[in-house]
C-alpha cells in the first residue's frame, strides 16, 4: 500500500494542532483563545480538549480556565528523551561542564524551526532556570537556538520569519530578519553564540554546536547563569570551557578537527 495515498485522520490532525498551539503559549490557552487561533467550531474544539483532558494529556486550571499540558504528556516526553543515545553519550561531558563552570548546562537538537532541549543539568544549590527536557527554544533569542540557527540556510531562515516572525521578549530581543542574519554571521565567525538577556532579563547564556562525523551541526550545548555569573570579563573563559566540551562530544561522535582541544574525558 502506498502510504502517501492513505488519508490522514482529520480529528487527529485537529487535536495535534491544538497541542502545538498550547506548546507555543507560556501560560496555557482558554477555550475561546483556541477557537480564535484554530478557526474550528467551538463544539469540535471542546470535544477534542475534553478527550485529551480525560486521557491525562491536558489539564484545565480551575482558577484561569486555561488548558495546559498534563503530567502524562511530560511522562511520555521524558521517557522518549531519556532513551536518546545522543543524550546518553553526551551525559559525562555535560556533567563535567556543569562541575567546571558551576552553571546550568543544556543540550538541544533542532526540530523543524526550533531547538528542543534533550538534557539539563543544574549545579547543586542553584536557583535554576525555568527550563526542562522537551522545552522548545526559539532560534533568535536563546543560546542553543542561536548556536543551531546560525547554521540554517538563508532560505530556511527567511521561511521561518515569514511563518512566525521573531517574537520580541524584551528590549534586548533581536526581532529583525536583517539584524538576526548579521548576528548569525558573527556567531559563525566567533564559533559560539551569546544570549545576552534576550530571552529573559537577568540571565545570560552561551551556546556552541556539536558536529557529527560528516561535520554537520546536529546538536548544541549551552551554559546559562545570571548576569552576575556570566559577565563580559569571563565570557571568553567560559566559552573556552564550553567549546572544549562540545569538541569532545563531537570527537566522540566521529568528528575530527585539527584545531579541537580535547580537555574532557568520556568517563
Amino acid at each position: 500500500m502506498n502510504a502517501s495515498r492513505t488519508p490522514s485522520v482529520p480529528a487527529v490532525e485537529r487535536a495535534l494542532g491544538l497541542m502545538e498551539s498550547l506548546a507555543h503559549s507560556k501560560n496555557g490557552l482558554s477555550l475561546s483563545q483556541l477557537v480564535e487561533t484554530s478557526n474550528l467550531p467551538k463544539s469540535s474544539i471542546h470535544c477534542l480538549l475534553l478527550t485529551l483532558e480525560r486521557n491525562g494529556y491536558l489539564h484545565r486550571s480551575t482558577q484561569t480556565g486555561r488548558y495546559m499540558f498534563g503530567l502524562k504528556l511530560f511522562g511520555l516526553a521524558n521517557t522518549t528523551l531519556s532513551g536518546l543515545p545522543m543524550r546518553e553519550q553526551a551525559a559525562p561531558f555535560l556533567l563535567q561542564l556543569m562541575e567546571r563552570t558551576g552553571l546550568t548546562v543544556h543540550m538541544g537538537v533542532m526540530d523543524q524551526y526550533e531547538a528542543v532541549l534533550i538534557a539539563k543539568y543544574d549545579p547543586p544549590g542553584s536557583r535554576g532556570l525555568a527550563t526542562w527536557r522537551g522545552k522548545r527554544m526559539e532560534v533568535h533569542c536563546t543560546g542553543i537556538g542561536k548556536a543551531l540557527g546560525a547554521h540554517m540556510s538563508d532560505e530556511d531562515l527567511q521561511a521561518l520569519y515569514k511563518l512566525r516572525k521573531f517574537p520580541r521578549h524584551n528590549e534586548n530581543t533581536i526581532a529583525s530578519l536583517r539584524k538576526l542574519q548579521e548576528e548569525f554571521a558573527r556567531i559563525r565567525q566567533r564559533t559560539y553564540s551569546i544570549d545576552d538577556e534576550e530571552d529573559e532579563i537577568g540571565w545570560r547564556c552561551i551556546g556552541s554546536p556539536v558536529y557529527n562525523d560528516a561535520g554537520v551541526p546536529v546538536a548544541a550545548v549551552s551554559i546559562a547563569g545570571t548576569i552576575h555569573q556570566i559577565r563580559p570579563d569571563n565570557i571568553a573563559r567560559l566559552a573556552d570551557l564550553l567549546q572544549s566540551c562540545t569538541s569532545a562530544i563531537s570527537c566522540s561522535w566521529g568528528h575530527i578537527h585539527t584545531e579541537d582541544k580535547i580537555a574532557y574525558k568520556s568517563a
